[in-house]
């Protein structure tokens, strides 16, 4: 499709606000700041909601009436900051779209830089690395992503993946999203509503989406400690919202610029939008009352809503230590099927890294002060991340042990071996008892032309390795993967488990436990989703 028409653009809106209302609990997750301003998720999706029973039931004969209406319904449902931007976004985009003589993928670019104009004109004082930095990026990349795709989709296809470049970058900009290690959760929302209007356009249902770092996210929530304790620095304490209604004659449009100005004296986040029909107001203050009164000036208030943030901060403090362990632990591995292992089995907080991922040392030092505990144990499951954890132990304010295990397989049976009705000594020490039983191996490939450990290995060759020695040489996985179980059983092992990661499939994998669990049958044969890189099979035999 390379021109939208009337009932296609609305198909588009309400398949956007499909989108975001189905996967609005994952975006509000994501919303980790100390003093949450409302849900991010909700508040965006409650913003589309609100465009979409605008327009949802009328039969529209112009865009003008359309993308009108689509503005309204917005700017009426706007809450929390982030639903007040996405409503300025969707005000920038259809101003511009009803300018247009036709919309086709040029017409859209020059609208999304519009709404960019519209969207940081509105915020008092623009912060990077939320949803305004994710429009500004995908506006300033969508004129060329017009010139080379006239098609709507390929261009959102495009589009999107510019936004989810963006986004990730977002920690980066803002320390708060870092230490907690999520992606703004504004940005994130945005992306759903350009998802939703692509999906509509390719013909995709809407459905919520899978997230494999869904578990990391729990924990940011529940571990989240940040400046929580901080009270004395939340320097507005109560967040206010209305609307003017019914303006008064005398209102003018300068009086709207005026009243951000003396609101901006009172306190900060400040949003005053609208024009002389509604104006729909934001702001951070101590004197919530005169915020009122100087809207009483200039109309008649609706929908008021005042948060005490230092309340709420108290609650986030009351159930932070409600919830704190006496140890927590910490294990570090790459692949979403072992981040699961790893939580079923009790770990609190799975940092993904590995072979060719590390993590730095302040990668490891941020979960393990923000952990819910004062005592930690962390499982660092390579032996290229031991010297990293044991800094990040130094540099940490809590008691914190690292298990040395060099492979995840160690870090499951550790975490097997956990009791949290044991003190951390304890535990440790019954931990490293329990991962000494544990023989490893891995099926991979080898990345270069090489002759090694007697094997002559061409680029891409299927290797075997056991401890730190290569033991088989193949074409095929299934056949490398039974040399080195062969290299790994004796009469001694009961337990042989396969964690399976990219390039094997699930069928391949069970096809491969049938086979063992034949030839070793007096041994219990047990496969796993590991999701991995890197490699085919991880291998412990116990």
């Amino acid at each position: 499709m390379k021109i939208l028409d009337i009932s296609k653009f609305k198909e588009m809106v309400i398949g956007g606000a499909t989108l975001l209302e189905i996967n609005k609990d994952y975006v509000d997750s994501l919303n980790v700041f100390p003093v949450p301003d409302g849900d991010t998720g909700t508040n965006m999706s409650k913003t589309l909601t609100s465009a979409v029973s605008e327009v949802d039931s009328k039969e529209y004969d112009n865009f003008e009436d359309l993308l009108n209406d689509f503005s309204k319904g917005a700017l009426k449902g706007a809450r929390g900051n982030s639903g007040v931007i996405l409503s300025q976004i969707v005000k920038g985009i259809n101003k511009s779209l009803a300018e247009a003589k036709v919309i086709n993928t040029k017409s859209f670019a020059k609208a999304l830089q519009n709404a960019t104009d519209v969207a940081y004109s509105a915020v008092s004082k623009p912060k990077e690395g939320t949803i305004l930095t994710v429009i500004r990026y995908m506006a300033e990349k969508s004129s060329s992503l017009a010139n080379k795709h006239s098609s709507f989709i390929a261009f959102f296809d495009a589009l999107i993946e510019k936004g989810e470049e963006i986004l990730n970058k977002t920690p980066d900009m803002l320390p708060v999203l870092k230490k907690a290690g999520v992606v703004d959760a504004g940005g994130k929302g945005l992306i759903f509503v350009f998802q939703g209007f692509n999906n509509v356009l390719k013909g995709v249902p809407m459905e919520r989406v899978a997230h494999d770092d869904e578990n990391s996210i729990e924990d940011a929530i529940d571990n989240f400690s940040g400046d929580i304790h901080d009270l004395e620095n939340i320097k507005f304490a109560y967040c206010t919202e209305y609307f003017i209604i019914n303006l008064k004659n005398k209102t003018t449009e300068e009086d709207i610029e005026k009243l951000r100005d003396k609101l901006m004296a009172i306190g900060d986040s400040v949003i005053a939008i609208g024009d002389l029909s509604m104006v729909k107001v934001h702001v951070h203050t101590n004197q919530p009352n005169k915020a009122l009164q100087y809207a009483l000036s200039m109309g008649e208030l609706d929908r008021i809503k005042i948060e005490n943030m230092l309340e709420q901060n108290r609650a986030l403090i009351k159930k932070h230590e409600a919830n704190k362990k006496p140890i927590a632990m910490v294990s570090i591995c790459s692949g979403g099927g072992l981040a699961s292992i790893f939580k079923e089995l009790g770990v609190d907080t799975v940092i993904q890294g590995g072979q060719t991922m590390n993590p730095s040392v302040n990668d490891i030092l941020n979960v393990i002060e923000n952990v819910n505990s004062d005592n930690v144990i962390v499982l660092p499951n390579n032996k290229n991340i031991i010297l990293a954890a044991e800094q990040a132990v130094e540099l940490s304010s809590k008691n914190v042990r690292v298990v040395k295990t060099v492979n995840v397989p160690e870090g499951i049976a550790c975490a097997v071996a956990f009791d949290i009705n044991r003190d951390i000594d304890a535990n440790v020490e019954a931990m490293q008892d329990a991962y000494s039983e544990v023989s490893y191996g891995e099926v991979t490939y080898a990345v270069r032309k090489t002759n090694l450990d007697g094997f002559d290995l061409q680029e891409g060759d299927i290797i075997g390795i056991t401890g730190k020695k290569i033991v088989s040489k193949g074409a095929e996985v299934s056949d490398v993967t039974f040399d080195v179980i062969g290299n790994l059983v004796d009469e001694d092992k009961s337990v042989i488990t396969l964690y399976y990661g990219e390039g094997v499939t699930e069928e391949q994998a069970n096809s491969l436990k049938e086979t063992l669990a034949d030839k070793y049958d007096e041994c219990d044969v047990e496969v796993y989703e590991g999701g991995q890189n890197h490699y085919f099979y991880m291998i412990s035999v116990e």
